[in-house]
């Protein structure tokens, strides 16, 4: 599609003067680079409205990024704002297992709403 095109032609500044590893360090920024492309799809996409294709960016980019606590946070997010909490549970709980500042952040994001749940969803998340 027309983001691929995108992709495709665009430059992407790297810098590996230091890297011991150059062709390793440049695959891996590419791809850290793919993916964040990735989570932005997906936020416009949540703009619009169009949560299956968020979704499938949200989840693309955590196919290429796994291990990456920020891209499934925000995923987790967007699950719960929009009424699948039971979906978000399973994913915050791993993230705030593995680490406790997501949680203070999910504790902070109502104020600036950016965590839209009820108050009983919302004891739900901070109880993890």
């Amino acid at each position: 599609g027309k983001n691929n095109e995108l992709r495709n032609n665009t430059t992407v500044d790297i810098r590996l003067d230091d890297a011991p590893e150059q062709l390793k360090d440049l695959r891996r920024s590419y791809t850290v680079n793919i993916a964040y492309q990735h989570m932005n799809d997906g936020d416009l996409a949540v703009e619009k409205n169009d949560m299956v294709k968020a979704m499938a960016e949200y989840n693309a980019a955590m196919q290429l990024f796994p291990n990456n606590l920020e891209m499934q946070f925000w995923t987790a997010i967007t699950l719960a704002n929009n009424k699948e909490v039971d979906k978000a549970i399973p994913l915050l709980k791993k993230i705030f297992n593995e680490d406790k500042n997501w949680k203070e952040l999910a504790r902070r994001l109502p104020a600036v709403n950016l965590l839209t749940v009820s108050e009983a969803d919302l004891k739900r998340i901070l109880s993890l």
